[in-house]
């Protein structure tokens, strides 16, 4: 998950009055959004929009990496802290469309160049259009329909989480690290599955998930990978040349509670009276969660030391399978083509999945895989990925 830490964290639950789609990478110079689209140039220097200010409605982030190095694109509510909507993983010369129904309000957006430190960042506008936003009528209704189907599954999910969480770190600080090992990758499961909610509430997700590799210049390493790193201990030659120096029983002690405490932030978020989560920001979490399996898992970078990275891939394609699901009855009423093709690709990619195990039974460690198997992976992830970049605007109608 190459995130860096926002400022601050955001642990209170809130409704974003923004939400995305992503579509797929175009190359520099020939964005798909189109004349009205909001051109936006990330360089190693600058974030700059073709304007400040916009009209409330549907828009288009038309974003160009025109810099050397990935960077990544966000929309932040007002406060700077909760992710509105996010283009991730934007590599040098490439552009992807970014399309949000906007509400009024204010907003901050935000290119990180490298996907690390603060970013740069400028005030954004949404004046008030006077037009009414978003499908009316039956589709509305289906849409709230699958809006409280899907919160009910997210509140489901951090309940494991939590319950999962703390066993993981009882068995960690107690020092049975066979048991902790045992419970790492289905605990993460459920993390996985939900991990688009999470990174709404700031800092949360990063505190949580943040790898050693994605750390800025100073910054506290705290969360799952910390302590993966200390179960699954490197050699010293894939660790800088020197040797790993296991984490003592305070620092084991630390960790552990502050798993505990941020993932409980979550639930509590999660579980706040008013907690929504729109339709829009369903259908872009499914394709937030495929993109997750291109950029992270497929490479073996997300547990680059536990190799339990088909776990991930599971729960990913499990939290975008469900998105998917919620809202297919709406995407099917507009256009029954995607909807077959999605439902084509997202079994067969289920089944070459399971080919290497299961959560129940467990998986085959990444590291073991051929290259032609990762290949055969990679390819059905982006069978999947491409159609489902369009099921944001299919679902509300942009």
């Amino acid at each position: 998950m190459p995130r860096s830490a926002l400022s601050a964290l955001a642990c209170a639950a809130l409704v974003l009055p923004f939400a995305a789609g992503c579509v797929a990478n175009s190359p520099a110079g020939a964005p798909s959004g189109g004349t009205g689209a909001l051109m936006v140039d990330s360089s190693a220097t600058a974030c700059t929009l073709s304007t400040a200010t916009a009209p409330s409605g549907t828009l288009t982030f038309s974003v160009t990496n025109s810099g050397t190095d990935v960077t990544e694109f966000y929309v932040l509510a007002a406060d700077g802290l909760r992710v509105v909507a996010e283009v991730e993983n934007l590599g040098p010369g490439l552009t992807r469309d970014l399309v949000v129904q906007a509400r009024p309000g204010s907003y901050v957006t935000q290119c990180k160049p490298g996907m690390v430190g603060e970013g740069i960042r400028s005030d954004f506008t949404v004046t008030d259009s006077g037009t009414p936003g978003g499908p009316t009528g039956d589709a509305a209704a289906q849409l709230a329909a699958a809006e409280a189907s899907y919160v009910s599954y997210v509140k489901d999910q951090v309940g494991a989480l939590i319950s999962g969480t703390q066993a993981f770190a009882a068995a960690y600080v107690a020092g049975d690290d066979t048991k902790a090992r045992d419970l790492y990758p289905a605990t993460r499961v459920h993390w996985e599955r939900i991990e688009p909610v999470a990174e709404s509430f700031g800092d949360l997700d990063p505190l949580l998930d943040l790898r050693e590799a994605d750390l800025a210049q100073g910054q506290a390493w705290t969360g799952w990978h910390l302590v993966e790193k200390d179960l699954w201990p490197p050699a010293a030659d894939a660790n800088g040349g020197v040797a790993y120096t296991p984490l003592t029983r305070g620092q084991r002690e630390a960790a552990a509670a502050g798993l505990v405490t941020n993932t409980q932030a979550v639930v509590d978020a999660v579980n706040a009276p008013g907690f929504t989560f729109e339709a829009f920001q369903i259908a872009n979490g499914a394709k937030e969660l495929l993109d997750e399996v291109a950029t992270g898992k497929i490479t073996g970078e997300e547990e680059v030391w536990s190799h339990t990275d088909l776990w991930d891939v599971q729960a990913n394609l499990d939290g975008a399978r469900v998105a998917y699901e919620v809202l297919r009855d709406v995407a099917a009423a507009t256009d029954p083509a995607l909807v077959a093709t999605l439902d084509a690709r997202f079994t067969d990619l289920a089944a070459l999945v399971a080919a290497h195990g299961s959560v129940a039974a467990g998986f085959t460690s990444y590291d073991a895989l051929s290259a032609d198997q990762v290949k055969q992976l990679a390819a059905a992830v982006d069978a999947v990925g491409e159609p489902l970049s369009r099921l944001t605007a299919t679902v509300t109608g942009a």
